[in-house]
């Protein structure tokens, strides 16, 4: 019996160990699988040493102290001069710099040493790292999401990227407060929302007046206030403000090219409900100095390029979330007895963990379906339909799901999953959060029917796409019949417009599930999503092949 067992009154017995130093890679079999299928398999080595360190005890020690000594606003120095600058604990700094040093935050733009074209899959490769690096820390993703995204908007600006992107494709982690040239690294945040409009950024107020006579390339300065910026303590900033020309994409570094301070006043940082390690703050911009990326009058169709690849990230990272909570009750179940038994043997907690492996495996099967279509879409028309169609609804799907998926992971763990000790809660936590960034549930649905007004073209490749995958399936191909049949009416009735996307993405979670190596999955997911009628809860549909699916799922190297 161990030293730290014993106590005067009683013997520690029948808890699970900690989950800690298990590869999150090797020991996942469906994101082996689906990194490989989807085109990452040149990736493995780098997937293989990175999980190692995201399941480590060393990496959830970090984790843990990230989100316990939260970021701190220091407005003011000593002397009253003004500092608004963010301090983080150093665990905070440490994971970001092995995140970094993987590539997290420039994989889909990073050239070999030899220059050429980009790597082929690097986005299915990325999707790789982003799903572990949800489970190890979920907070610090949002910088480094916003800086692999913000390169696909800040290439339209070739006078900035000129000295930018070498630098935020660095592997070098720089947290420093200092001009860009002379860092080792950089990275970028984003400012969109404002208080009296949220997602509707055309109600922005926020000022872009011109400096001088010489045009755009002198610069703007920048008056008003952003509700979230995220990230306050990047290098730079995408932002939109109304200029002349209406609403515009600016960039703004924090520090200005002659070692002069942007005066972004950072009035406090938000309170959130989780990711809470990642500092998101309200600020005031008091005369800003920025430059113009695109056209005036074109900012949400110049940022959107940066908000396409941020929704990606959504959707892998809250599959990563959903992965990890089903990791966790796995473990816990297989070590923790009740009634004389295992809970893993138990019919009914096995009928629970099962049903949520489908969806778990669902979640990541189209998130990597996704990333793949973002890799190929620039060669391969189909391709770019499916992006442009598929994004709004995976990340509808995949993100709705995770909140609840959670929360049943979390009551399989019993009070051990209700206390800030385990990972359980803080998982919790943050798995609202991704179905609120970058545009909610409503704004996903809408989007999908914007592309089915505007682009017919697109829908009708998607559609004729997932027709393939439920070919020779009789329930696949009746449902997607019906579908196509409701689909015809998707712009004359927005209240239908929630279950036509839940549809969308459950037909094709069905038809990735069964290219997968797993019958029993795909059988099991048809049966009970496509076939089966409304259920209030995981465990409550059909019976399940639950020894099959389980042992898939169980996370063993």
């Amino acid at each position: 019996m161990s030293q730290s067992s014993q106590f005067t009154t009683h013997e520690v017995f029948n808890q699970s160990p900690s989950f800690e130093d298990v590869n999150l890679f090797t020991s996942d079999r469906a994101l082996r699988e689906v990194a490989i299928r989807e085109g990452g398999g040149g990736a493995e080595q780098m997937l293989t040493a990175y999980g190692s360190f995201a399941g480590s005890a060393l990496g959830q020690h970090m984790a843990r102290l990230a989100n316990e000594d939260l970021p701190r606003l220091r407005t003011f120095d000593s002397k009253g001069r003004r500092l608004d600058v963010v301090e983080y604990h150093p665990a905070y700094h440490d994971i970001m710099r092995e995140s970094v040093r993987a590539g997290l935050h420039c994989l889909s733009w990073d050239l070999p040493p030899d220059g050429g074209e980009p790597y082929p899959g690097r986005n299915v490769a990325r999707a790789g790292l982003l799903h572990m690096a949800a489970q190890l820390e979920p907070g610090h993703c949002c910088p480094l999401t916003m800086t692999n995204a913000g390169v696909a908007t800040l290439l339209l600006a070739p006078s900035i990227a000129e000295s930018w992107v070498p630098l935020l494709l660095s592997r070098h982690y720089d947290p420093a407060f200092l001009p860009a040239h002379e860092k080792a690294g950089l990275t970028l945040g984003m400012g969109m929302t404002e208080k009296q409009g949220g997602t509707d950024v055309r109600a922005n107020t926020t000022r872009a007046d011109p400096i001088g006579p010489g045009g755009p390339e002198e610069g703007y300065l920048i008056v008003g206030h952003k509700w979230f910026l995220s990230a306050p303590m990047s290098d730079a900033f995408l932002v939109l403000a109304q200029a002349p020309g209406g609403l515009s994409c600016f960039f703004m570094p924090r520090v200005l090219p002659d070692g002069s301070i942007n005066p972004i006043r950072i009035q406090r940082l938000k309170d959130k409900l989780g990711n809470r390690s990642n500092a998101s703050a309200e600020v005031e911009f008091a005369g800003c100095r920025a430059w113009l990326v695109g056209e005036e009058g074109r900012g949400i169709a110049t940022i959107m390029d940066m908000v396409t690849f941020t929704r990606l990230d959504c959707a892998v990272s809250s599959a990563g979330l959903m992965r990890s909570a089903l990791a966790n009750a796995l473990h816990h179940t297989a070590h923790r007895a009740a009634f004389q038994r295992r809970l893993i043997d138990q019919p009914l907690m096995r009928q629970v963990l099962a049903d949520l492996a489908l969806d778990s495996e669902a979640a990541t099967a189209l998130a990597f379906r996704l990333a793949r279509a973002f890799d190929e879409a620039g060669a391969v028309p189909a391709e770019a339909a499916f992006r442009r169609v598929m994004t709004p609804v995976i990340k509808y799907w995949v993100c709705k799901t995770c909140p609840g998926f959670v929360y049943e992971a979390m009551e399989c763990l019993g009070g051990n999953g209700y206390v800030e000790e385990g990972p359980a809660a803080r998982l919790y936590r943050e798995a609202p959060v991704n179905a609120i960034w970058e545009g909610s549930g409503n704004v996903m649905c809408l989007d999908v029917a914007r592309v089915a007004e505007r682009d017919p073209d697109a829908m009708a490749s998607v559609m004729e796409q997932l027709g393939e995958h439920c070919r020779g399936d009789k329930t696949l191909e009746a449902a997607f019949e019906d579908l196509r049949g409701r689909m015809a009416g998707l712009a004359g009735d927005q209240s239908a417009l929630r279950s036509l996307v839940e549809r969308l993405a459950l037909l094709w979670a069905a038809g990735l599930l069964r290219a997968s190596d797993s019958v029993e999955v795909a059988d099991a997911f048809i049966a009970s999503r496509i076939a089966g009628g409304f259920r209030n809860g995981y465990g409550a549909g059909p019976k399940l092949d639950d020894a099959a699916i389980l042992e898939r799922a169980a996370p063993v190297e």
